[in-house]
């Protein structure tokens, strides 16, 4: 998928890789206006709003066809659970809650076809594959997938180097007020142990030669070295930007 090929290659060379979670809000227009604005990619996020499949699938096929990468985020991380959002025809997933490579062994079954996994190729997200032979299918999908696994719970940070170094990992990820909570200091992103915990992940994703995907202050992570960024909620920036512009209106 060249969309895929295209953001690989931007994390390779360690370029600014910036992108936008869509949590509250999805349209098949936010496509056009994060290319627009110059953004990388754009998360889909079914983990905490059911977007709806037909949409999440159209949003994949306006990416795709840009060269525009999409990924998923799904509520579960089961094999079926995997099978359907691949279904969809995203060139990535951002898998919440991971906290063992057993569980990625399980997400690898819903993504490759047999011998490699588990799954049936097809889905109406995937009908622009050539065909659903093997060979095709592990060169146009299976091999330029995005897989990130986020790191959230004490058992994740636990296993963090097995995860880190799965085969079918490209970056590792962090859900920041998740692991806060469960390290106990819950939206508290500057607490000593908050920040010891993002070095761990760090030092893991280093060893295993992956970029460290984190979302926030896409300015302060930039300086403090990072390059896959997520730059937050577009419903959320919006919500900020027409408030702080009828403040400024109001302010004259």
């Amino acid at each position: 998928m060249k969309a895929a090929k295209i953001l690989k290659e931007k994390l390779s060379n360690k370029e600014p890789t910036i992108g936008l979670l869509a949590t509250f809000q999805l349209w098949v227009e936010l496509v056009e206006s994060a290319i627009a604005q110059g953004y990388d990619y754009l998360i889909a996020d079914l983990e905490h709003k059911d977007h709806g499949h037909a949409l999440v699938a159209d949003i994949c096929a306006t990416g795709r066809m840009a060269d525009f990468p999409i990924f998923i985020r799904p509520q579960k991380t089961d094999v079926n659970s995997i099978r359907t959002v691949m279904d969809l025809g995203p060139c990535g997933l951002l898998l919440p809650m991971i906290e063992d490579a057993a569980m990625l062994d399980e997400v690898q079954q819903g993504i490759y076809m047999p011998p490699r996994g588990n799954r049936r190729p097809g889905g109406s997200g995937n009908m622009w594959v050539s065909d659903f032979h093997y060979e095709n299918w592990k060169t146009e999908v299976e091999d330029d997938l995005i897989i990130i696994p986020q790191i959230e719970s004490l058992k994740g940070m636990e296993n963090v180097d097995a995860i880190a170094q799965h085969e079918i990992v490209t970056a590792l990820g962090v859900g920041p007020y998740d692991l806060a909570a469960r390290l106990g200091v819950l939206w508290d992103p500057d607490h000593p142990k908050h920040q010891e915990a993002m070095i761990l992940l760090r030092t893991a994703a280093d060893k295993a030669g992956k970029a460290m995907w984190r979302i926030g202050d896409g300015v302060a992570l930039r300086k403090e070295g990072y390059h896959f960024i997520c730059a937050g909620e577009p419903a959320i920036m919006l919500y900020r930007l027409l408030g702080n512009t009828a403040k400024a209106i109001r302010a004259v």
